[in-house]
């Protein structure tokens, strides 16, 4: 095995904690559950219960670092202990409530703060929609006509990325943007390619995602690798798989459009390892982050450094993946001196749990993946 679980240290981790994340996962895997769990968790929430303090203490509490930045610390210590890494993520996103989004934008700011001189956080990370009107993205997607109030708020939102950059540059903290939906993804894509134009003349500065369950975004990499090259810009991509696949398929279905997600699992897998072969080739005018919790893929890019003579630790490279998922390849990273480091989300529990229904969607969705953290959280209750 080359991820060997024995890595992984649940010393920190009570035997009732194991067997309450055990109990998460057993549930998790069952897709018909967590079907029908996101809607009476929605239904739940619309009705007002009382249900954030469960919430807090079962799926909050295994996939998120803390309620604020303060709680998250901990989390960052106890990852750096085992040489990996922290990507603090304030995970609200898609709103359309103005206020959020200045707290978003100030949480970012912090978060940039608290990254300087902190070699266990690399980078920054955010979403678009987390500072910027879900409606006002989709609007501008559609290629619709804004109006005055919208120009305003457009001209509000490339100030605030503006800013951040800055900040950014002048704390030498890179920052990941992350993919969203499709249908606001190209109006993402304009505005983090005028950032990467302005801050990656030298060194790179500025990643974009590329979510390689989408059939049209190997093409799009390579597409946007020949601009950077035009503008003579570095490039910064972070290389994923996809994390709205319920959601873009019955989107599609709905509204009568193909879907832009590829049809099989086995297609999205060979995108993704072309755009990691694609990327390695062309490593010279771009820096890479891997975020998958996918062995061969992994695997793969570990032997394509090798045969490249590329030193694990080399900046240009970096390995990561979700708190709460696939420590057996975090672990194994962290151990043999790659640059890996795990999401952190932290936020408010009500305004985390989009994420929260993505995360169990997901597991339910990847079975094999959920089966594999049952297997090794039996083991470690055993032992």
């Amino acid at each position: 095995m080359v991820f060997d679980n024995k890595y992984i240290d649940y010393s920190s981790k009570s035997k009732r904690e194991l067997y309450e994340t055990l109990l998460l996962f057993l549930l998790l895997s069952n897709k018909n559950l967590v079907f029908i769990g996101k809607y009476l968790l929605k239904f739940a929430l619309l009705i007002k219960l009382p249900i954030f303090g469960i919430i807090k203490k079962t799926i909050f509490k295994h996939f998120c670092g803390g309620e604020n930045i303060n709680e998250a610390k901990r989390q960052v210590l106890q990852l750096g202990k085992h040489n990996i890494q922290t990507i603090l993520d304030y995970s609200i996103e898609g709103t359309n409530k103005r206020e959020h989004l200045q707290k978003t934008y100030n949480e970012i700011i912090k978060t940039i703060e608290m990254s300087h001189n902190n070699n266990l956080i690399p980078f920054c990370v955010f979403k678009i929609s987390g500072i910027a009107r879900f409606d006002l993205l989709k609007k501008i997607n559609q290629n619709e006509q804004l109006d005055s109030a919208e120009e305003e708020e457009i001209r509000l939102v490339k100030e605030r990325l503006s800013k951040i950059c800055e900040k950014a540059k002048k704390y030498n903290v890179p920052i990941l943007i992350d993919a969203e939906e499709s249908w606001i993804q190209d109006s993402i894509d304009a505005l983090v390619e005028n950032l990467m134009w302005k801050f990656n003349k030298n060194k790179v500065l500025v990643y974009n995602t590329i979510q390689l369950y989408r059939w049209d975004r190997l093409h799009y990499l390579k597409e946007t690798h020949k601009k950077g090259k035009n503008k003579k810009c570095k490039l910064g991509f972070k290389l994923v798989r996809g994390a709205y696949m319920e959601k873009e398929r019955n989107r599609a279905k709905l509204k009568n459009y193909p879907s832009p997600i590829h049809e099989t699992k086995k297609k999205c897998d060979i995108d993704y390892n072309t755009a990691a072969k694609y990327c390695i080739q062309h490593i010279n005018d771009m820096a890479l982050c891997f975020g998958t919790h996918n062995e061969t893929s992994t695997h793969l890019v570990m032997q394509l450094m090798k045969k490249n003579k590329i030193k694990n630790n080399d900046s240009r490279f970096y390995f990561s993946q979700l708190l709460g998922m696939s420590d057996n390849i975090s672990f194994y990273l962290g151990q043999y001196n790659y640059n890996v480091a795990k999401y952190v989300p932290y936020g408010p529990v009500k305004d985390v749990i989009p994420y929260l229904i993505r995360r169990a969607e997901e597991n339910s969705a990847i079975t094999s993946q959920s089966h594999q953290e049952i297997k090794r959280l039996k083991k470690a209750i055993k032992n």
